[in-house]
């Protein structure tokens, strides 16, 4: 069985998908056997023939070299870039929680590392008719714990809190922080990291500035946050 992480964020945007891409680039290059995983991903281009690009799953293979096959990184994709649960009802395709997890499950039997990333931010749903699944029952159902991002600008004291005080309430595992577009000498985002690590508890794991082609943390830290 795999050791696994999920990736969570504190809104859309801030970067999920590209530090996932850099933590699989780093379990890559330790010779980890690595697999990506999204239950449902919205906003997607097409193909000339018509089928969907998977386009976060294409950017975490491309920036991190897994071999993984695309068909195994997400079970629904969506065209319409909106919350999971409305893409779903729009284009007739709603999400099944079984087949979530026994794609998920077939992951981690197969793989050393499964890095699961969520849609937006912890709070979304993914089906909202006669069944309603929340991202947060998948991460429960297999007791993931839980990396926040954060975008290191204004705004972020909030978003993080807020974030962990949820994640908190519904005894969802945070293990720490990552900022992304960080810059080192800009104090409000020092002052930031001070902040979010003052008032959650959690620390700042790591710091990607724009253009990080690597994750500045140890493989021996990033291992300790997988169960």
């Amino acid at each position: 069985m795999s050791k696994n992480l999920f990736i969570t964020g504190t809104g859309t945007d801030v970067g999920k998908t590209y530090v996932t891409g850099l933590i699989l680039k780093k379990l890559n290059q330790n010779n980890k056997k690595a697999a990506y995983y999204k239950a449902a991903m919205s906003g997607n281009d097409r193909k000339p023939d018509g089928s969907l690009i998977a386009g976060d799953a294409l950017h975490v293979k491309t920036i991190s070299s897994i071999t993984q096959p695309l068909e195994e990184m997400c079970p629904y994709i969506y065209e319409q870039a909106v919350s999971p649960h409305l893409a779903a009802k729009l284009e007739q395709n709603p999400v099944d929680m079984q087949k979530v997890l026994q794609n998920f499950d077939y992951l981690c039997d197969k793989y050393d590392y499964v890095t699961a990333e969520g849609s937006g931010g912890i709070i979304c749903p993914l089906r909202f008719d006669n069944q309603k699944i929340m991202l947060e029952d998948f991460i429960k159902s297999r007791n993931l714990n839980c990396l926040i991002v954060a975008d290191a600008g204004l705004g972020t004291i909030n978003s993080v809190v807020m974030t962990y005080e949820y994640m908190k309430l519904h005894n969802i595992s945070a293990k720490g922080i990552i900022f992304n577009n960080f810059e080192p000498e800009n104090p409000m985002h020092t002052d930031n990291l001070l902040m979010c690590e003052y008032l959650t508890g959690l620390k700042v794991l790591a710091c990607v500035k724009n253009g990080d082609t690597d994750l500045n943390i140890s493989f021996e830290t990033l291992n300790s946050l997988y169960n």
